[in-house]
């Protein structure tokens, strides 16, 4: 099984002048929802679908308190998951407040087994 992959020409947002260059991009086989993933744990283990559907919803509602309490949340053989920001730059410390916040996103570290999986992966251009 392989990646597969399309050419998307993309201008460059820092010189929208210059001319178009071309890039490689992920073509979505699909998705996976919550209840695709209970189905599948459930027939691994001798834990029923509902089980797994209650307990990755109570995961997802505890990863969010504890993200909104500034912790890293780290899952084992997963990875971590913490909160980042950007903010505007100044000459002084003490001009930094709340207010210079200027976007706030969700990090995902993968474990070292998810990042090796990048390593394995082949691609194929989509026709």
């Amino acid at each position: 099984m392989s990646i597969k992959f399309k050419t998307m020409a993309r201008k460059n947002p820092r010189d929208l002048a210059a001319p178009e260059k071309y890039y490689a991009s992920v073509v979505a086989n699909g998705a996976t929802n919550l209840e695709t993933m209970a189905e599948l744990i459930s027939a691994q283990c001798t834990v029923t679908e509902t089980d797994c559907i209650a307990v990755l919803n109570i995961l997802e509602e505890n990863i969010i308190r504890e993200l909104k309490q500034g912790r890293i949340v780290r899952l084992g053989k997963l990875g971590n998951f913490q909160v980042g920001i950007s903010s505007e730059g100044f000459d002084t410390i003490e001009e930094v407040n709340a207010n210079a916040i200027t976007k706030s996103r969700i990090l995902f570290r993968p474990a070292k087994r998810l990042r090796k999986l990048l390593s394995n992966l082949t691609y194929q251009k989509a026709s």
